[in-house]
């Protein structure tokens, strides 16, 4: 589902601060080379992820969901001086060009790309985060924001994307949906949990921003 016309998201893209040339041929080469590219951040998203990080100013960011770079490298240019990424993806094929970019970045030294599975990683992390990116499979969206929430510093944010899932959460629920049910279930669970403040942006497929209290 489009949430706005394409000459009207032309027209936000063109009025908006343009991709870094970096990020603009990572974007070419995630829609020529990978698999969905519609999981790319891209340009407009891409340029509110990196105002938001500019804004936040976090210390230290963990990203679930890395796909082929590009929104961890948006992250990457409002870090505090000194700041850091820990970004996790299960998807070993995609590891090489998020590495080259990475590397190609003024940023290599600031972000850490591991390869496995975010449900045992991030248990036993023990530091705090200012800004949590939540962008992987969908099934573990509750689970994924339960495990992080305790690890957030006060006044730290979640950031969650696709919670519109191009509008599937206004219709009934397929039995067998089960990625539309959670998304459903998550973002009640988040507007009813009296430790966060959020507000969700129609931006693309949706983002949910959370600032824990």
């Amino acid at each position: 589902m489009e949430f706005i016309s394409q000459k009207l998201d032309d027209y936000v893209c063109a009025h908006s601060e343009p991709e870094p040339q970096l990020l603009y041929d990572l974007n070419r080469e995630t829609h020529l080379n990978a698999l969905r590219p519609r999981m790319l951040s891209g340009h407009f998203q891409g340029r509110v992820l990196s105002m938001l990080s500019h804004m936040i100013q976090p210390n230290n960011v963990l990203e679930i969901g890395t796909y082929t770079g590009y929104s961890a490298l948006c992250f990457a240019e409002g870090l505090a001086e000194n700041g850091r990424i820990t970004t996790i993806d299960k998807n070993e094929e995609l590891e090489d060009l998020v590495n080259e970019y990475v590397a190609k970045s003024k940023f290599k030294n600031q972000v850490k790309c591991i390869i496995g599975d975010a449900m045992d990683l991030i248990p036993p992390m023990n530091e705090e985060f200012d800004l949590v990116f939540i962008d992987a499979d969908k099934s573990n969206y509750i689970n994924y924001y339960n495990m992080v929430i305790d690890k957030l510093s006060p006044g730290g944010y979640i950031i969650i994307d696709n919670v519109l899932w191009s509008g599937k959460v206004l219709e009934a629920v397929e039995p067998n949906d089960k990625d539309t049910q959670v998304l459903v279930d998550l973002n009640k669970m988040v507007h009813e949990d009296v430790r966060v403040q959020e507000v969700l942006l129609p931006i693309r497929d949706g983002l949910l921003v959370i600032r824990k209290k």
